[in-house]
């Protein structure tokens, strides 16, 4: 395999580990603000939270960076939520918290790596900085 083909498999591998850990968290946000340990029984309006997640979905199935860059941000919330949430919650809602911050921070690991081997110093050799050797 040349290292083209190579970049290639490992750019699918890493859309696709976003994309599937993007879902989860959708479905997790869902089913724990509506079912599994929502705030008020019944639900809460906090299931809304999901609904920020479905905005870059798009562009990720599509490979397209700056909607990796910019998801990178969003997704620090719910990095910061899972965190806040694990170590005030008890119970169901504590492991949900656990569950959220893990698929949120392979969520951010697989963007970053992403965004890393397609930067355009690397597609394009001719962007590549020149650095003076002292």
């Amino acid at each position: 395999m040349d290292a083209v083909s190579a970049l290639q498999h490992k750019l699918a591998r890493l859309r696709w580990a976003a994309v599937l850990s993007l879902l989860a968290l959708i479905v997790l946000s869902l089913l724990w603000e509506r079912w599994l340990a929502p705030i008020r029984p019944g639900g809460s309006w906090l299931m809304l939270k999901a609904v920020p997640l479905l905005l870059p979905l798009r562009g990720l199935l599509n490979g397209k960076r700056y909607t990796y860059q910019w998801s990178s941000l969003l997704i620090l919330a719910y990095i910061t939520e899972g965190l806040v949430r694990a170590t005030s919650d008890t119970g169901t809602s504590q492991w949900l918290a656990i569950i959220e911050t893990g698929l949120s921070s392979l969520y951010f690991i697989s963007v970053l790596m992403f965004c890393y081997d397609t930067r355009p110093s690397l597609t394009n050799p001719a962007l590549k900085r020149s650095r003076k050797k002292r």
